[in-house]
């Protein structure tokens, strides 16, 4: 009898202990690598992550609404608990906002735009135990803090795309004998003149000119991420000034209502405006956020290190281009954009290839960047070599602010 309960209970033992495996292989998503720890120290379950979300202003904003799709994205496919907290300004109020989701249980805060970055650093250095991931900051690979992190993408290629459809419009505008002036000329709707801006007006502008080599471009700047009167009148400005095409980087819907309302054709950025432009949306570029929320949620679950700067790809799906709005697109658009996007994921088209462009009508063939940014924002490295600008690799926020031939600047004040 004794020997029969030794024996049953071992099988028991052996059972549980199957039982155990299989349950921990579950929370794996089916599979344990070999080498990688599954203590609980080391991995949490999906329901020990609670991420907190920090965004400058609310679904209204384009560019807040981009952010606020992708957190619910991730969010609800990694089945984890979040807190969205929106119209916090560039100020100490996110870092009041970052410190109650730290209160409320946050084990990640996630910040959204490039004012919040010195408010989480500040939370950052206080909360040591939890970790703080920014967009657009320039300062983690700096700072140097193991629970603080950049985030971006290579979005220059998806405004170079953008840049090629708006070409191919022009293009037909030309033929049609309906340009406003002898040449093609688009306008740009910019917020600031902060590297980010610069960088994706360039690459938009040298993606239209890869096609329509006459094109120039004028930009009027609103001071401001989202003012919808201020970037529907300088839209309007531009286009009273001759431009046959514009597109922004701004928040708001003013920049393509002012083109629905005037016929003019719009490339818009962060998502779709076809709603208020059915007329005259082409396309739109945008970072998905949702491959960078999923890894930063499955890097806390698993204990792994958040990448002090990281760099979303076409190849990662954090490059994207909206469907192309056949009714104002030029004819055989997606074809041609399928073409580019191939060579741009073989790197046989480099968005700065500095034979592409000149600045004062001389190749550029050496540029010092200032990506260790401080408060002079002194220029500290090389970033051209093998006959391209290398943007988004010596950190992942944009710092090409090179102002090339082409493109006039109409007001420097912002």
């Amino acid at each position: 009898m004794k020997n029969t309960k030794k024996i049953v209970a071992i099988v028991l033992a052996v059972i549980l202990a199957v039982a155990g495996v299989l349950v921990a292989c579950s929370k794996n998503g089916g599979e344990t690598k070999q080498g990688e720890s599954t203590t609980a120290a080391q991995k949490a379950d999906a329901k020990d992550v609670k991420i907190g979300f920090i965004c400058l202003h609310d679904e209204n904003s384009t560019y807040d609404l981009n952010f606020i799709k992708a957190a619910k994205e991730a969010c609800e496919a990694m089945g984890v608990e979040y807190i969205l907290k929106t119209n916090i300004p560039e100020s100490n109020d996110c870092y009041e906002a970052a410190a109650d989701l730290v209160d409320q249980g946050c084990n990640i805060v996630f910040a959204d735009s490039f004012g919040h970055e010195d408010f989480m650093i500040q939370a950052a250095k206080e909360f040591t135990d939890v970790q703080f991931c920014h967009a657009t900051g320039t300062k983690a690979h700096t700072e140097k803090l193991d629970n603080y992190h950049n985030a971006f993408a290579s979005i220059y290629q998806g405004r170079y795309l953008a840049g090629v459809a708006a070409g191919l419009k022009l293009n037909e505008i030309k033929e049609a004998g309906k340009l406003k002036g002898a040449a093609p000329k688009m306008g740009y709707v910019g917020a600031f003149t902060y590297a980010e801006v610069i960088s994706g007006y360039t690459s938009f502008y040298l993606g239209a000119k890869s096609v329509c080599p006459d094109v120039t471009m004028d930009v009027k700047f609103t001071g401001s991420w989202y003012d919808e009167t201020k970037e529907k009148e300088a839209a309007t400005a531009l286009i009273d000034g001759g431009c046959d095409l514009i597109s922004q980087h701004a928040d708001s819907m003013g920049a393509p209502t002012a083109c629905e309302n005037a016929g003019i054709p719009n490339v818009s950025y962060n998502g779709s405006t076809e709603s208020v432009g059915p007329n005259t949306f082409i396309i739109s570029s945008r970072i998905n956020w949702a491959p960078y929320f999923k890894y930063i949620i499955e890097s806390v679950q698993k204990g792994t290190a958040i990448d002090t700067d990281w760099t979303g790809t076409i190849d990662t799906g954090s490059v994207e281009i909206t469907a192309v709005n056949e009714k104002a697109a030029a004819k055989d658009t997606q074809a041609k954009l399928d073409e580019v996007m191939a060579k741009l994921k073989a790197d046989e088209i480099k968005v700065f290839d500095t034979t592409t462009f000149t600045v004062k009508g001389k190749a550029l063939d050496s540029y010092q960047a200032d990506v260790d940014t401080d408060e002079k924002f002194t220029p500290d490295t090389e970033v051209i070599k093998d006959g391209y600008f290398h943007e988004s690799e010596f950190r992942s926020a944009p710092y090409f602010d090179v102002q090339i031939d082409g493109i006039t600047l109409l007001d420097t004040a912002f």
